[in-house]
């Protein structure tokens, strides 16, 4: 369970305030109209597993070409190239993060599943339109429409999280979890096979095609129990805050989510110049550089499911706990690597570390919220979220560019330590009151 544990052992007591809590909840949806879960959740976690792993290949594709169609859109010299690249490729983030709370409340009043209808077709339109873009600033205003229909893969982690039996849902989100997390591995590899054999307008129509497939399984496949308008809209009229009854475990897991994104993006941007250090010949920079990205991406994989399933026995906070400070300590020895293989391992052996995160945040959140506000607060989740993922990369290269390298693997174990004893303390503090 996401709480009601001390270092994953329950005793008596707390298990009693857990139940009587999870009682009232449960109580509170019934009185809604609302199931504790939706008989079709394996079901539709399939098509979101499907939709997720789908959509997001379609997504991250254009990121190998991405700055050969800004320079084919008129852009010539090398630091305009950069520059739009990077404004077109952080638009998306950017819009989604502003807009995730507000798509979350609108699921909560008239449906999830709506939002992931939604959310595929806008993506499966922009996308489309983005291989018939003339100037840089289509290209850029189509990204931004991008983020604010709404990412599918951040509907389908609401859906989940929302419509799966509570002691089922670390191993849900796990599941999914991969599925996005494949999803943005394959894409870039894609990206970087079909442009040169059928064109990058051609490459963009083909990714629009594969989102509006997604599109149609999620409107006939996708089962979500009907919604009562009028007790959703009392709940959202008394704002959603005002329905949690104890906010501490919500703060504590969207400051998380966002500390997670921030670490884990903060690498990036000099992954490449740092492998250029490690490797003697300059041709397999690139190359070697894709498998040490691809290496923390494919533990994460291997393992979401596999951690999902154990929080939800020994108690998410613990795996949440764990996996940062195991990642914390994995950082050190990258900073002082001398061979390529080296840092693929570590950065391997990280992603394991990772990999059950998010399922875990999302599960905590999940355990402490009514149901009628969970697209709500789970939406100010992923706006965290987002927050870090646009934030870690400018931290990150700031860092690599005056203090050098090593500085960043060494800053962001630091900041992954601090979050483990932050989760530690806000865990014990909250536990505290109910095993008295």
């Amino acid at each position: 369970m996401g709480y009601g544990y001390h270092f994953g052992i329950p005793n008596r007591d707390t298990r009693q305030a857990y139940t009587a809590k999870s009682n009232a909840m449960s109580s509170e949806s019934t009185t809604s109209g609302e199931a504790g879960y939706n008989v079709h959740w394996r079901r539709n976690l399939i098509v979101c597993f499907i939709g997720s792993f789908s959509t997001l290949v379609a997504m991250t594709l254009l990121l190998p070409f991405l700055p050969l169609y800004v320079e084919e859109l008129g852009i010539s010299d090398h630091a305009g190239i950069v520059q739009w690249s990077g404004i077109a490729y952080g638009a998306t983030f950017l819009a989604a993060a502003l807009v995730a709370p507000l798509w979350g409340r609108l699921g909560d009043r008239y449906g999830r599943k709506l939002m992931l209808v939604r959310a595929s077709f806008g993506m499966a339109v922009c996308m489309s339109l983005m291989g018939m873009v003339q100037d840089v600033w289509q290209l850029v205003a189509l990204r931004l429409l991008v983020g604010l229909a709404g990412g599918y893969s951040s509907g389908s982690t609401i859906l989940v999280a929302m419509q799966t039996p509570k002691d089922r849902s670390g191993w849900a989100l796990g599941t999914l979890s991969a599925g996005i997390m494949a999803g943005n591995l394959v894409g870039p590899l894609i990206g970087g096979a079909l442009p040169p054999r059928i064109g990058i307008r051609a490459t963009f129509l083909i990714a629009g095609g594969v989102i509006f497939l997604a599109f149609l399984a999620t409107t006939f496949l996708i089962k979500e129990d009907r919604r009562p308008a009028i007790a959703s809209a009392k709940k959202q009229a008394s704002g959603g805050w005002s329905q949690i009854p104890d906010k501490r475990p919500v703060m504590a897991m969207l400051a998380t989510g966002m500390l997670l994104m921030f670490a884990t993006m903060s690498i990036e941007p000099i992954i490449t110049v740092y492998v250029a250090e490690l490797v003697t010949d300059s041709t397999k920079v690139t190359l070697v550089a894709g498998f040490v990205m691809s290496a923390a991406a494919l533990g994460a994989i291997l393992s979401a499911p596999r951690l999902g399933k154990l929080a939800d026995r020994v108690g998410h906070w613990s795996v949440i706990v764990g996996a940062l400070l195991a990642a914390a300590l994995l950082l050190i020895p990258q900073a002082f690597v001398t061979e390529s293989w080296q840092l693929i391992v570590l950065r391997f052996l990280m992603g394991l570390a990772l990999g059950g995160l998010l399922p875990s945040v999302t599960s905590v959140i999940r355990h402490n919220i009514p149901d009628g506000i969970g697209g709500n607060v789970l939406g100010y989740s992923i706006s965290a979220q987002y927050v870090g993922q646009v934030a870690g990369p400018v931290l990150g290269g700031f860092i690599g560019g005056h203090f050098g390298m090593r500085a960043v693997f060494l800053f962001t174990a630091v900041l992954l330590a601090l979050g483990a004893l932050f989760n530690w303390i806000v865990r014990s503090r909250y536990e505290q009151p109910q095993s008295a």
